[in-house]
């Protein structure tokens, strides 16, 4: 990076946070803290959603995934606009008029304590987790530049973001993403036309697509129904609405954001915002890693793009063999390039020889880069072998010209402090409210609840830092994030549909459901972590595990009462 890029990364990062924690100085409350005091308007809202999930996973972690598996993930997404609806008809308006801090302190209302400390823990335990891998996203950036070890870099980029989430509070991340947002649309629309000029002169944006649709990578839509593919229009719309309902209905990170609206009109005017542009944002994001995909087509990309893990392999004793493999992976991308500019010009009996021959040349690239991944091993047994995340910072800092580097860079860092900023945040109110201020032995002043909230952010990010150094034994980040949540979202939103729709079925009944349909989910969805096999894609742990939930918790509530009619009639008797 040059001296422009460093300024131009420094001057974005600086002003964004202190920008954030000038709007929020005044803030002297556990209402302000949190809540923001419920004052902005709908495009705050709408913006602090959106850049809360948009983490650096997003733009790390989807243009890999459009690079290596092109345009299918964007199916995941058809489920959110239905979610919205849902949400601004049933979970708005009941949380804005209880004027709760969190969606747990709901479940109290309609159940017990027992129900709402149970859905609490289910999301602290996993929006913990799932930060701890936001935090990993943005630490490659910095392990890459400065071949620092990725232990310090997570300790770097998880403390920074936490400094400022404690002096600054809710309303210091929600003024963030607005300038966040700002910063992303534009680097990441420069990024898609600059990819694009630096194809050949005869390849246009037409004929960059018909070349990944050759390669597999222009598949929109599946309408096949199979229940181990993950990303189809079923999956996507069935299994990816139930997900979305539960992360911007329960998930307390989401919940936080749109509970800082003026109105309730506000919030749904925020959360329509997002259902209408999320799908397009996603589909671009990925559309610029199939672009990346097309280009390294043309151009002969790095053996493995984890470029840390490369330069050390250099400099020990399997440096020849690595020297060797990176000569025949060059001669091999020489090849391919000779017969994608030949087959333009090919008559229809020689199409099927070049595409052939194509086949046969990325055969021996995945051979090569195996045998690489073996050396690397060797060399660092502990070293991460998944280069998907690494792709698109990789054709940044190799190919982008100076300036746009910085930026692209402080988009990337940008995206995930707001991300993180928000779990934080989250993790601390659902701490203080759900947990400190219902076991206080004395009703806590305004004061100490402030200083619990700060306290609480301090230790759940010390927390989510830990969980970041081994996040990269897991896989694909956007993967990993969205496969966690699933192990828990389904239930966690069952237990919200029953108190919202079931009056008949009381807290105990819902309380065993969550427990025993939570056993269930985990004992399908780990052992396919752990055996890394998937016997039903993962999109649908959400809707069977809120299916369970309803279903267990009317079983259990009908059988209660038939005990309950029983020995009445045994006493009577």
């Amino acid at each position: 990076m040059s001296n422009l890029d460093w300024i131009l990364l420094t001057v974005t990062l600086l002003i964004i946070i202190v920008y954030g924690v000038y709007k929020s100085h005044r803030d002297k409350d556990i209402d302000g803290y949190l809540l923001g005091n419920q004052s902005l308007p709908w495009y705050h809202v709408g913006l602090s959603v959106m850049a809360t999930q948009a983490s650096a996973i997003t733009f790390l972690s989807t243009t890999g995934q459009g690079f290596d598996d092109g345009m299918r993930f964007v199916q995941f997404y058809f489920g959110l606009p239905l979610a919205m609806i849902v949400l601004c008809i049933t979970f708005i308006p009941i949380f804005h008029r209880l004027k709760v801090y969190t969606a747990y302190e709901y479940l109290e209302h309609r159940f017990d304590g027992k129900v709402r400390i149970f859905t609490a823990f289910l999301f602290l335990l996993q929006r913990s987790l799932s930060t701890g891998i936001s935090i990993y996203a943005p630490s490659i950036i910095l392990s890459t530049i400065f071949g620092w070890d990725i232990f310090w870099t997570n300790i770097i980029m998880g403390g920074l973001v936490l400094t400022y989430t404690v002096i600054g509070g809710t309303k210091a991340i929600s003024y963030t993403h607005v300038q966040q947002m700002l910063v992303i649309t534009v680097a990441m629309f420069l990024a898609g036309v600059i990819v694009l000029q630096m194809l050949p002169e005869n390849i246009g944006l037409v004929k960059a697509l018909k070349i990944a649709g050759k390669a597999g990578h222009m598949k929109l839509v599946s309408f096949e129904f199979n229940p181990k593919d993950r990303y189809n229009l079923w999956s996507g719309l069935i299994g990816g609405f139930f997900l979305q309902l539960s992360y911007f209905g329960t998930d307390q990170s989401q919940v936080g954001r749109y509970l800082t609206g003026e109105s309730t009109n506000q919030s749904r005017l925020g959360l329509v915002m997002n259902g209408l542009l999320k799908v397009p944002m996603q589909f671009c994001i990925l559309l610029v890693g199939v672009l990346v995909f097309v280009f390294y087509q043309y151009n002969t990309s790095p053996v493995f793009f984890n470029k840390v893990e490369v330069d050390k392999l250099r400099s020990s004793q399997y440096a020849p063999q690595l020297q060797a493999l990176e000569q025949e992976h060059e001669a091999i991308a020489k090849r391919k390039q000779q017969l994608l500019s030949n087959i333009g010009d090919a008559e229809d009996q020689q199409l099927s020889a070049y595409k052939a021959s194509l086949k046969e040349s990325d055969s021996l690239s995945k051979n090569v880069k195996s045998q690489v991944v073996g050396l690397i091993k060797k060399n660092n047994p502990a070293a991460t072998t998944n280069d998907r995340d690494f792709v698109f910072l990789r054709f940044v800092l190799d190919y982008l010209p100076h300036g746009l580097i910085g930026l692209l860079i402080a988009v990337i860092f940008a995206a995930s402090m707001g991300s993180i900023a928000s779990a934080y945040n989250s993790l601390a109110a659902t701490t203080v409210v759900d947990v400190y201020r219902k076991y206080a032995k004395t009703p806590p002043t305004g004061k100490a609840e402030l200083n619990a909230s700060k306290v609480s952010t301090v230790l759940w990010g010390i927390f989510c830092i830990f969980v970041a150094q081994y996040a990269s034994e897991l896989g694909n980040m956007i993967e990993v994030v969205n496969v966690l949540g699933s192990l828990f979202y389904g239930i966690i939103l069952g237990v919200f549909l029953v108190a919202f729709y079931f009056k008949n079925i009381g807290g105990t009944a819902t309380f065993w459901a969550a427990v025993i349909s939570q056993g269930i989910i985990l004992g399908i969805g780990i052992p396919q972590l752990i055996l890394k096999t998937e016997w039903i894609a993962y999109l649908w742990f959400n809707p069977i595990g809120c299916i369970l939930v309803i279903g267990i918790a009317w079983m259990i509530q009908n059988l209660w009462k038939k005990s309950e009619y029983s020995s009445s009639k045994t006493t009577n008797v």
